[in-house]
């Protein structure tokens, strides 16, 4: 499982922002003007290194990006 501290250093190094005050409810898509969609793309890239999961074209819409709380549990998500 992936905690939220794991989470937030991959989106250190990928948006290069200070992260230490996110929380779960911190928003993301379309309240960080450095997560654009390039951001999107190096973000997947970081978790499926990370983490070990393959993240499937289908799956990817702007919810699972919409705050730390919902990527987390995107990430977290069973996938057996």
């Amino acid at each position: 499982m992936a905690k939220i501290e794991e989470l937030n250093s991959i989106l250190a190094n990928v948006l290069e922002v200070d992260t230490n005050n996110f929380d779960e409810s911190t928003e993301l898509l379309g309240a960080l003007p450095e997560f654009d969609s390039m951001a999107v793309v190096g973000v997947i890239t970081a978790l499926e290194e990370s983490f070990g999961i393959d993240v499937a074209d289908d799956d990817i819409d702007a919810t699972i990006f919409e705050t730390v709380g919902s990527l987390l549990d995107y990430v977290n998500q069973d996938r057996s």
